[in-house]
């Protein structure tokens, strides 16, 4: 929405005229076009490179995850007062 504002405000820039138009137009272009641009950039491509992205990472590093041992999956799903009252009923 900012970006739409900002566009509709830099736009009578491009569309200049009058004393010193040639510089409001080249100056409004650039900066329409670029927040354009940008606005595309960050709208589209941005969040399919990212889907893309995940989904190689997904298919080549979930073959060479190892799991973690059992012991470890045991201390860490207990919290640590019920952690240290089983190893002590387990040591007696």
């Amino acid at each position: 929405m900012t970006a739409f504002a900002a566009l509709v405000g830099f736009f009578p820039l491009v569309i200049a005229s009058g004393a010193g138009a040639n510089a409001r137009h080249s100056l409004g272009t650039a900066v329409f076009g670029g927040l354009l641009v940008a606005t595309f950039l960050s709208l589209l491509v941005v969040p399919v490179l990212y889907v893309v992205i995940k989904s190689l990472e997904s298919r080549f590093l979930s073959d060479k995850a190892d799991p973690l041992p059992p012991s470890t999956l045991e201390s860490h799903s207990l919290p640590n007062s019920q952690a240290f009252s089983n190893r002590q009923a387990g040591d007696e």
